[in-house]
């Protein structure tokens, strides 16, 4: 892992936002909300949201960890091409976020 990357802004890059929502609040009609389990917490999603916009609504920026570096990884692409937002749904490793819809009662694990 680079020298830079200090306990201190790895932490603030796990989390940056404590239960506030992301998404743009007005103007905007979504469906009825659900719940999905990222590394056992709930955390709201919307139909015809990815999973990688789930996780960055709800303040997560690192999604894994490069596994030669070990560098914090998040969505880079967004149309799965880069691999960078890899996570684990449902005990299925290795799925890309970003092409990914969420799912009423998913388990998302971040691989870090």
């Amino acid at each position: 892992m680079s020298n830079d990357l200090t306990a201190a802004s790895l932490k603030r890059l796990e989390k940056v936002s404590m239960g506030n929502d992301l998404r743009i609040q007005q103007g905007v009609t979504r469906g009825q909300p659900f719940q999905i389990q990222v590394n056992g917490a709930p955390v709201t999603a919307y139909p015809g949201e990815t999973i990688a916009a789930v996780l960055l609504a709800s303040g997560w920026q690192m999604f894994r960890h490069s596994a030669l570096s070990g560098e914090p990884r998040g969505p880079f692409c967004g149309m799965g091409l880069c691999f960078d937002c890899l996570v684990t749904v449902n005990g299925q490793p290795n799925v890309r976020a970003c092409v990914t819809f969420a799912q009423p009662g998913d388990l998302v694990e971040r691989q870090i």
